[in-house]
């Protein structure tokens, strides 16, 4: 999208947001979320021995997610990345989300996908420090989302699986279209973006978007 364009979508956001003087806007917390991976507990004990389990470093912003002390290094046909953090708990399938630079200096290309929808993704070689693993498919680009529980959907008039539009509050602001909406009661209000993402409008810590519904949306 040129910069015509993108000027053209947040003035209309801005626009529409002002003929509705009696509705504050609510905003969104951005988190940039970087490079990392999910792993299951057999792949865990694959690269990290058998039996180990992961240990806690940090929560994160979504209850009963953790970032792990763990790190595994992820190689591509061009390039490797080392210290790639694993977030907790483990999972049913192993995922490995990347930004679309990462992916260049992997030598790969993952296509762009919500999290957990890996089918005939991109391959991605794992290493650890008790051994290696060689995934036919589990590399994405992670599709931009919101977090929210139901009480955050009714409050947006927004429903499960919807896109929407965020226009970032920041000294560039970008407008987000096409970002999911995902609802669910053990979520907390949050958007995720990646680093790639966050670079292009200036995103740092405590940054907020002003949601849009997209026109023509449910």
């Amino acid at each position: 999208m040129n910069e015509t364009a993108i000027k053209a979508i947040v003035e209309e956001v801005v626009s529409q947001l002002a003929k509705q003087p009696s509705i504050q806007p609510r905003s969104v917390p951005i988190a940039v979320s970087a490079r990392h991976c999910h792993l299951t507990q057999i792949d865990v004990e694959a690269l990290f021995g058998s039996g180990y389990t992961l240990t806690h470093k940090k929560d994160l912003s979504q209850p009963g997610q953790f970032a792990a002390n763990e790190t595994i290094t992820i190689v591509g046909p061009r390039g490797s990345i080392e210290k790639v953090r694993i977030l907790g708990p483990v999972r049913k399938s192993t995922q490995v989300e990347v930004s679309a630079t990462d992916s260049i200096k992997l030598g790969l290309k993952p296509p762009l996908r919500e999290s957990g929808d890996i089918k005939n993704s991109a391959p991605i070689t794992l290493v650890g420090p008790k051994g290696s693993l060689y995934k036919q498919e589990g590399l994405i680009i992670a599709q931009a989302h919101i977090h929210m529980n139901p009480s955050d959907a009714a409050s947006f008039s927004v429903q499960n699986g919807e896109y929407v539009t965020i226009t970032t509050t920041t000294e560039r602001p970008i407008a987000f279209s096409k970002v999911l909406i995902r609802v669910s009661s053990r979520y907390e209000l949050e958007m995720h973006i990646d680093t790639d993402e966050a670079n292009a409008s200036l995103i740092g810590k405590d940054t907020n978007g002003i949601l849009a519904k997209i026109e023509g949306s449910s």
